[in-house]
């Protein structure tokens, strides 16, 4: 009669198999997205270029800085002309960090920049898969999932740390290391 595994027993196993592999995902993925970074700050360009998507974020960029320099150019117009016994709109208060008046739900520049951004990112996680950084990331990932599909299927604890044992050899661990025992301290 063999003997099956308690909810606690198969938590502890799960907890175990992230135990030793999160620690060498999240590396991995640290250095895959230093691999991104610049991945993407190159593929922006690229695709910028290719979709036409420059013409349109230069053409905005000279907008907006059109705009800018209109807002500035009225305020100081603004506070020179005023009359002393006046007081100017709360708009032209130079206490304001911003004097923006755009309504929210106007496309900006900075919302075209961040939607190519966006999808430049995405082609260059594509293409990092293919580097060795992103594919040891997506074999890391595929063995902790194993790991975790073969605690949720095994029957007994005994084949389960067997099967387990075999999964961690492939990041070279071992699924039950042994410990050191603590050095004997001579008292004087």
């Amino acid at each position: 009669m063999t003997k099956t595994m308690t909810k606690y027993q198969l938590d502890h196993f799960e907890r175990k198999v992230r135990r030793q592999f999160d620690p060498l995902i999240d590396d991995q993925e640290l250095l895959v997205k230093q691999y991104k970074a610049k991945a993407t700050d190159l593929a922006v360009a690229k695709l910028s270029k290719k979709i036409g998507a420059d013409k349109i974020i230069n053409q905005f960029r000279k907008a907006e800085k059109m705009l800018e320099d209109a807002r500035a150019t009225a305020l100081t117009f603004f506070e020179k002309k005023k009359p002393k016994e006046e007081e100017l709109n709360y708009k032209f208060d130079k206490s304001r960090s911003s004097y923006s008046y755009r309504d929210d739900d106007k496309i900006t520049l900075s919302d075209c920049e961040e939607q190519l951004r966006q999808w430049a990112a995405n082609q260059a996680e594509k293409e990092i898969e293919r580097r060795p950084e992103g594919a040891r990331l997506k074999q890391l990932r595929e063995l902790r999932e194993k790991a975790i599909d073969t605690v949720m299927e095994s029957g007994t604890p005994d084949t389960l740390a067997i099967a387990l044992d075999n999964v961690s050899k492939k990041i070279g661990l071992r699924w039950d290391t042994e410990l050191n025992a603590l050095p004997n301290i001579k008292t004087e």
